[in-house]
């Protein structure tokens, strides 16, 4: 039997694994009803099934490899919520047992998650390397950890500028370019652009 949690906690960890994704304390509460109080965020932390940091003025939380062992536990051990309906009970019996099929299968974690494209992965990336949005980031510590063939990532890149919450922008000191930041420029017109940055949505 997993150890127990709050149900806000319990959602909060199953959304985050689903996700696959940083999500901001915000988003979770708006987007997916979940509200992850100080308290309830604190004992996740301290557990180590999610991290918990602060970009600006805002809370963003990542779910660890540990975290996803327990969600995956608790799909097939937890206990149910004590109130709920016969249909639901029922419901919750079903997901238990494909729950476990799958896991013995070694396909649970897969078929769970949710498949992330290229400019969600640019996205969570981006805010992993810098402090926030509107934070400048360089295209050559970005590309390094996508895992896509470069002219995908340019496409992808050139499509998030036009949807204008993204901005590509060549380094104003030249000199302090390296061979990295010159190799993962990006080309637009007649001008490099070494410099990634995404404005909060």
């Amino acid at each position: 039997m997993p150890e127990t949690y709050a149900p806000s906690a319990r959602a909060a960890l199953v959304q985050l694994m689903l996700e696959d994704r940083v999500i901001p304390n915000v988003e979770l509460l708006k987007q997916y009803k979940i509200e992850l109080g100080r308290d309830d965020r604190d004992v996740l932390n301290d557990d180590g099934l999610i991290e918990t940091v602060k970009e600006g003025r805002r809370l963003v939380h990542r779910i660890t490899d540990k975290g996803i062992a327990w969600c995956v536990n608790d799909l097939i051990e937890g206990e149910s919520p004590v109130r709920m309906g016969p249909l639901a009970r029922v419901h919750t019996v079903v997901l238990s047992r494909l729950a476990r099929f799958l896991r013995d299968r070694g396909t649970l974690t897969e078929a769970v998650r949710t498949r992330q494209d290229l400019e969600d992965v640019i996205r969570q990336v981006y805010l992993e390397l810098g402090d926030g949005y509107q934070d400048w980031v360089r295209l050559a510590k970005l590309r390094p950890r996508l895992d896509a063939e470069r002219d995908e990532v340019d496409e992808t890149l050139l499509k998030m500028v036009k949807g204008g919450d993204t901005h590509l922008v060549a380094s104003a000191n030249r000199k302090v370019l390296t061979e990295e930041d010159h190799a993962a420029a990006i080309r637009i017109g007649d001008e490099d652009k070494h410099l990634l940055a995404i404005e909060e949505s």
